[in-house]
């Protein structure tokens, strides 16, 4: 028998070489689930709405005043060829909008037959959070704007979930005509 090796075991002896030398696998290590949303301000809160809720944000556009509607329609704009209702969400929970212009933004948000822009103070872009830092049990809250929230996320403050959606389903939001 001779002492010639096939290429199968020359591939065998290659692999069992490998192994011996092979620095082993990195340790998995469990990646801590997270949740992201739109950041915004609102007076001195903050709050942040689920990602899939908030359709764009934009810069405060020029808007045309209606006239028969309550205090907090600001107007309507023409943003890309549509008409879109710009709401000031501090005003229709009863607090008043930051005069600092600049940092104003407005969340688009489009949800079944609702496409309405929500002027917010300010918006902090996409914040992400450890779901560990949930709870559902809130803050003390006005009761006009508690059917909203939807939970907290703690870090330095607590950032209220804020559930555009449910906005733009609440029977209070859609009736915007002052009734005389």
């Amino acid at each position: 028998m001779s002492d010639v090796m096939t290429p199968f075991q020359h591939l065998i002896e290659i692999d069992q070489l490998c192994r011996r030398h092979s620095a082993g696998l990195p340790a998995q290590q469990e990646a801590a689930q997270s949740w992201s949303g739109i950041g915004f301000r609102m007076g001195t809160r903050l709050f942040v709405a689920p990602m899939g809720e908030v359709t764009e944000v934009l810069h405060e556009p020029r808007h045309t005043l209606l006239p028969g509607v309550r205090t907090w329609v600001k107007g309507v704009a023409n943003v890309r060829g549509r008409l879109l209702p710009i709401m000031d969400l501090c005003g229709f929970f009863g607090s008043e909008l930051s005069p600092l212009r600049k940092q104003r933004r407005v969340l688009v948000v489009e949800h079944g037959e609702v496409f309405a822009g929500l002027i917010v103070d300010e918006v902090f872009g996409m914040q992400h959070f450890s779901v560990d830092a949930f709870a559902e049990q809130l803050p003390p809250l006005e009761a006009s704007i508690q059917p909203f929230i939807h939970g907290v996320f703690q870090r330095e403050r607590p950032w209220l979930v804020f559930s555009p959606h449910a906005l733009a389903r609440a029977q209070a939001f859609l009736d915007v005509a002052v009734n005389n």
